[in-house]
């Protein structure tokens, strides 16, 4: 089964300094159709305006994803880290027993262009972490590119999470193929550009919700920029 959640169907509000996207319910935005899809529960398209971004603020019991896509994430945070995250870069914090954080556009002119994402974890009250990694474009070209795992196999970075996340760049040329287990849920976000999904076709922030598969196949795509999620159930 797929389900398609499209761009424009998203929840969405504008804060001014912040626009940002809803995939799924979230602060102000609820829609109970869409509260998840396994444990992955937020995907926030984000925009952060030139001097802006996220004050200090706390979570508890949840991985946390940024994949910067344009622009550049200042990230700190009370266990010490303090660090840029460029487009290519993925950063893993877990939250754990609770972490203290800050996300800021440091930039004079330039909008930062990002995606938050959230996991809920296998395990609660673990100890906060961090982690970034970069990854090449000729990595993610023509191909899925694992990113973020349990293990942290092929060089991911690591999540406390039942879940796996690969990240491509793929054209036109370019057909993928990747075996699911059907008892588990995957989730394929399109950042940018046209792709067929199983032979349905998504546009640039469209999403497919897909349960009951046993091979997602990714192929015609257009300039496209894709994240797929294999989840647990």
């Amino acid at each position: 089964m797929i389900k398609i959640r499209k761009s424009s169907d998203r929840g969405y509000a504008d804060h001014g300094w912040l626009k940002s996207y809803h995939s799924f319910s979230f602060a102000g935005y609820h829609d109970p159709a869409f509260m998840g899809w396994g444990n992955l529960r937020v995907i926030n398209e984000d925009r952060v305006a030139a001097g802006q971004g996220f004050g200090m603020h706390g979570h508890r019991d949840m991985e946390i994803i940024s994949y910067v896509l344009s622009g550049s994430l200042a990230h700190k945070d009370n266990m010490g880290n303090g660090t840029s995250i460029p487009p290519g870069d993925v950063q893993r914090m877990s939250a754990g027993t609770g972490v203290m954080h800050s996300e800021f556009n440091h930039e004079p002119e330039a909008t930062t262009h990002f995606l938050q994402i959230w996991i809920e974890p296998s395990q609660k009250g673990i100890a906060p972490g961090y982690e970034q990694k970069t990854f090449a474009e000729a990595e993610k070209k023509g191909c899925l590119k694992l990113v973020a795992s349990p293990e942290g196999a092929e060089g991911a970075v690591t999540i406390h999470a039942d879940a796996s996340l690969y990240a491509g760049l793929l054209g036109d040329a370019d057909r993928v193929e990747m075996a699911l287990n059907p008892v588990r849920k995957a989730y394929v976000h399109l950042v940018r550009g046209d792709l067929l999904v199983n032979g349905v076709l998504l546009s640039g922030g469209d999403a497919a919700l897909i349960s009951g598969e046993s091979t997602l196949t990714l192929a015609d795509a257009k300039d496209a920029e894709v994240l797929v999620f294999d989840l647990a159930a």
